[in-house]
């Protein structure tokens, strides 16, 4: 899922009143107004080669989640994947994303997004031992009682469960890795996927605490263990 910015003309009227001038590949960092660089359609150069796992502890209020949004698709960051959830604090949910770029623009993102008053903490996790699942159900086509017979036998092997059977298919539960997940799909593809629905990455550290137990309106999260 990409998220991208899309201006409305109102917009660029506006702009074009404090310059005339329309950012450009050939117009960006010259003639054009710091106001207009800032909100220019440049493209970033990431390392999309590095996927950052970033949890983010924030509060549970409404309109948490399209701020963090339109502040990474501000940059033109691709979001992998989103899972959100609540934590053992009910004042509190978490937000665990995969998005890719390199390390020192992420570093930039985390840092503006913990200014936000609703985001107690961002962790990135692409440096810190932790543990990550992913949550898929898949509809997998049976057309004989053969193939219901492999099916089952890879989901064994693979560690899921079947959790409903219907004349014609399978559905199955599997939990684990991203590379678990994609090996499995892999191997059911040729009999044919009906639907497929994943959760995206959750994740949390194994030693470090970002633990919610927190009084809300400490955005210093210092009481941490």
């Amino acid at each position: 899922m990409c998220i991208g910015l899309r201006y409305p003309p109102s917009f660029w009227n506006f702009a074009q009143a404090a310059n005339p001038v329309r950012p450009n590949a050939s117009t960006v960092g010259k003639s054009v107004s710091p106001f207009l660089r800032v909100l220019s359609i440049e493209p970033l150069l990431l390392d999309t080669s590095m996927k950052h796992v970033l949890s983010a502890l924030v509060m549970n209020q409404p309109g948490v989640l399209a701020q963090i949004s339109g502040m990474l698709a501000s940059r033109a960051f691709n979001i992998d994947s989103l899972a959100v959830g609540p934590t053992e604090n009910e004042k509190f949910s978490r937000m665990t994303f995969v998005v890719a770029g390199g390390d020192r623009v992420l570093d930039q993102v985390r840092k503006q997004l913990e200014k936000i008053v609703t985001v107690v903490k961002v962790t990135d996790y692409v440096e810190t031992e932790h543990v990550e699942r992913d949550l898929m159900l898949i509809k997998v086509q049976t057309d004989s009682t053969q193939d219901r017979s492999q099916i089952k036998e890879l989901t064994d092997i693979f560690r899921g469960r079947i959790v409903d059977v219907s004349e014609g298919h399978v559905m199955i539960e599997l939990s684990g890795q991203e590379s678990k997940i994609g090996a499995f799909i892999d191997a059911v593809r040729p009999y044919g996927i009906l639907e497929m629905a994943r959760t995206g990455r959750i994740a949390l550290a194994r030693t470090e605490s970002m633990s919610a137990q927190v009084e809300v309106g400490d955005p210093t999260h210092i009481t941490d263990v």
